[in-house]
């Protein structure tokens, strides 16, 4: 009888990969991330609406006052910002449009800018109020206004 060699047993081969344990610690600790990070970066996009609503009405008193130096005088409240993109009735001395897209944009929120003329605060009151479309407020909720 022949004796031969056995062939060597070979370990078995380990597959890469995380355990059960070390995938738990990852998704804790994207969690806490995402806890502490996520409310500043809400706060930051709250604040950018804001700030984009600030500078809309800016961009408005500017045409707003180009209207005035053609006509005269504001557009009434009744004409509102619409006369600032569409010749208001009789209007002769209108050279618009004064804004540069051809509608009136809402403000961040989906709203219309509210407009008044005469106004109570100013020779006009342009304002929006904010995310959530009541007087007054504060953080994204604050009005946004012409006369400040």
């Amino acid at each position: 009888m022949s004796i031969l060699p056995r062939p060597a047993r070979r370990a078995p081969l380990r597959q890469g990969g995380f355990t059960l344990t070390e995938l738990l610690v990852v998704l804790v600790i994207l969690g806490l991330l995402a806890g502490l990070v996520g409310p500043q970066l809400m706060r930051y996009v709250g604040d950018s609406r804001t700030d984009t609503a600030r500078l809309q009405i800016q961009d408005f008193g500017a045409a707003l006052d180009l209207y005035r130096l053609d006509m005269g005088r504001y557009p009434t409240t009744e004409q509102g910002l619409q006369a600032l993109v569409a010749a208001p009735d009789g209007a002769r001395n209108w050279r618009g449009p004064y804004l540069r897209k051809r509608q009136i944009p809402e403000d961040p929120w989906g709203r219309p800018y509210q407009y008044r003329f005469p106004g109570e605060h100013g020779e006009y009151d342009l304002w929006t109020h904010g995310a959530d479309g009541q007087p007054d407020g504060s953080g994204e909720d604050q009005d946004v206004v012409s006369w400040q």
